[in-house]
């Protein structure tokens, strides 16, 4: 098997100090390669986000390694981690964190651009990333003059763009019917197939089925995987009882 395209090992992640320090992440270790669509379930509260957050460097764990790409980043500096993120890593947030004086195109462009493309090349590559997500006709539109499931198909346009290796998506369907939820969730899905890693974060046992593994987090611990999405049901009611 490949080298893992993110690595977690023994991640901890404490919020504040002494006694009114919260944690939220307990010694989590995790790995996603090449190819692979991996979904984190679990309570509110469990410490998906957080896992999210230190998984595409816009945290920094307490303790433990956090590995992307084969570079610990840990050890790199602020610019070195931006470059790192903008070259490998696609995010998508619950809230979009789309910019509101850009178009659609130039949301998308925007980390291409930052990267040294030239605009021209920038903009070609995020229509056909727009296009992908069914919005051909909407290229030229700001964040306001959009739904919110349309600003979250243009969120994943981005996180897509430019052949990323690693994809995190925070419940990227939130915003999406069912049916155009299903058709974004089948993009991530063909991108993992071609190559790309993934790690999606959902509460919805549906979209879990995409994965190709299901890990399960209760009060920042890893509780429990299965190799087969099928059983995230059956993980997830057990799981509510206790």
């Amino acid at each position: 098997m490949s080298a893992p395209c993110l690595l977690l090992e023994d991640v901890t992640r404490i919020h504040g100090e002494g006694a009114t320090s919260v944690p939220a992440l307990a010694g989590v270790s995790l790995s996603v390669h090449p190819g692979e669509l991996v979904a984190v379930m679990g309570p509110s509260g469990s410490g998906k986000s957080t896992l999210l957050n230190l998984a595409g460097g816009l945290d920094r764990a307490t303790s433990g390694r956090v590995v992307i790409e084969g570079q610990e980043i840990n050890s790199l500096t602020p610019r070195e981690l931006a470059a790192l993120r903008r070259r490998h890593v696609g995010f998508v947030f619950q809230d979009y964190n789309l910019i509101p004086a850009l178009t659609a195109a130039e949301n998308v462009a925007l980390p291409l651009e930052l990267d040294g493309q030239r605009v021209r090349a920038a903009r070609r590559s995020a229509v056909e990333s727009l296009e992908l997500m069914g919005l051909a006709d909407l290229v030229d539109r700001y964040p306001d003059q959009l739904s919110g499931g349309q600003q979250q198909r243009v969120a994943f346009a981005r996180a897509l763009v430019g052949g990323r290796r690693l994809v995190l998506a925070d419940e990227p369907t939130g915003a999406l019917d069912t049916h155009t939820g299903e058709e974004v969730l089948r993009v991530l899905r063909e991108r993992c197939d071609a190559g790309t890693g993934g790690l999606l974060v959902t509460h919805e046992a549906r979209h879990a089925a995409w994965a190709d593994r299901v890990v399960f987090l209760r009060d920042g611990i890893v509780v429990d995987t299965t190799g087969d999405p099928s059983d995230a049901e059956d993980l997830l009611e057990t799981e509510q009882v206790r």
